[in-house]
């Protein structure tokens, strides 16, 4: 765990806490004074404020745990908030993180263990929150795209064994506490993260950024719409209407089942939704000529390699992908002007090719990824110390931001795992929302 500033009255063997007032964070600029800078590194730095350590602790403080149960890891998210008076937004005081893998999709055979790596990281929680508090702390785990592709069966098993941990434990156990996520859920979740973080829920700024998450088998788009145009011209489904603070919010907000990372992997290769046969080869020109491997997903075992005989790189690479997402994803005139924040496999694959640092991640535009999937690809050579899905990772970026979702070359995105010590995830904003449905801020 990370230490962060200790709270009035906290001891170092409970939490430590990072004061994030959220009601202070600044706004965030038009995206003309984005462009204006001369320094694309420099422009996400100065929009929020730096860490403070909370003076009294004595006001109402409330906790919130949030379990997002992905498709290579289980994580926890402990939160902890401040509410000064009925007047003021809840304020972020700090958040403990931790994380176990493989994901529970792994367990799909084996319940008990999967709903055992959960028990771990609950009593974390158990730890962390003052005693006379847990019965006023809601524990909640959202279970994402890795469960969606198991089949109903396997995937009940699972939550019905961590439902079982749940009640056991001395905390708040909410109706549907433990469930496979909606996709647009999880993009409401990421918005409402990004709209504490720059303060729009307070009424401060009316210039938004939009989030984009890639996972292992799901992929979403989110942002606060401007125009009425695209509010008349995006599909009913892909907008979500909520309620915050006597505040209607219209959000355009779409997960893309099979469009994550390593769902994308297999329809690259030919080999999604096709019931692998023994000994059968999956090849592709993104893979290094000679490669032959075997890789594990979703509970199947896959063999796949290069092309020997034909041709390899970017340009043919490429021409694979492309297939996979032209045609396939909405694409709103909107975001043409828009800059975004990118998470998870985003952030991974630039942090893996050296683009940005990985403890202080970086501004790209998509041209960024672009150039550097022709170097990874032209040279695989180079990079036989990598994944062998290097190439075929970054090409697909590439495409998805480019030909799926219609990002210009030189679109901002802002790469980051965290914001003043938390983690940049929808599960705060979910929580926020979750802590508000229960009534039990002011």
């Amino acid at each position: 765990l990370t230490l962060l500033c200790l709270g009035n009255g906290e001891s170092p063997g409970k939490m430590a806490f990072s004061r994030f007032p959220i009601l202070l964070a600044l706004a965030f600029s038009s995206f003309s004074f984005v462009l204006s800078h001369l320094n694309r590194e420099m422009w996400f730095q100065d929009f929020f404020p730096p860490n403070m350590c909370p003076i009294n602790a004595k006001d109402n403080t409330f906790y919130g745990i949030m379990f997002d149960a992905g498709s290579t890891g289980t994580r926890i998210h402990i939160y902890t908030f401040v509410q000064k008076s009925p007047e003021n937004l809840p304020e972020l005081e700090g958040e403990i993180f931790e994380s176990v893998k493989p994901g529970l999709s792994a367990y799909a055979d084996q319940p008990e263990k999967g709903a055992e790596t959960v028990k771990r990281l609950l009593d974390m929680a158990i730890d962390a929150v003052p005693p006379h508090l847990w019965k006023k702390t809601p524990v909640v785990l959202k279970a994402t795209a890795g469960l969606r592709l198991l089949s109903e069966e396997k995937a009940q098993s699972l939550l019905l064994e961590v439902r079982e941990v749940f009640e056991e434990s001395p905390f708040l156990v909410p109706e549907d506490s433990v469930s496979i996520m909606d996709g647009s859920y999880e993009a409401l979740g990421a918005a409402l993260s990004m709209m504490l973080f720059a303060g729009q829920l307070s009424g401060q700024n009316q210039h938004t950024v939009g989030t984009l998450d890639l996972g292992g088998a799901s992929t979403q788009i989110t942002f606060l719409p401007q125009f009425e145009e695209t509010l008349k011209e995006t599909p009913g489904d892909f907008l979500t209407s909520f309620e915050m603070f006597n505040s209607t919010y219209k959000l355009y907000t779409h997960s893309y089942l099979g469009f994550g990372l390593k769902a994308a992997r297999l329809a690259i290769l030919g080999a999604l939704n096709v019931e692998a046969v023994d000994g059968q080869m999956f090849r592709s020109s993104c893979l290094p000529k000679q490669l032959e491997a075997e890789w594990h997903f979703g509970g199947m075992k896959y063999r796949y390699g290069g092309n020997k005989e034909g041709e390899t790189g970017f340009k043919p690479c490429y021409l694979e992908v492309l297939k996979v997402v032209e045609g396939k994803l909405h694409q709103p005139d909107e975001i043409r002007g828009r800059s975004f924040y990118a998470f998870s496999y985003y952030y991974d694959r630039a942090v893996d090719t050296n683009l940005i640092d990985y403890e202080q991640g970086g501004v790209l535009e998509v041209r960024d990824f672009e150039r550097k999937a022709e170097e990874v690809c032209d040279n695989m050579e180079k990079y036989n110390s990598a994944s062998p899905f290097l190439c075929m990772d970054l090409v697909y970026i590439t495409a998805l931001l480019k030909e799926g979702f219609g990002f210009r070359d030189n679109t901002l995105l802002q790469l980051t795992k965290k914001v003043n010590n938390v983690e940049t995830s929808w599960t705060l904003g979910a929580t926020f929302h979750l802590l508000q449905s229960l009534g039990i801020t002011y």
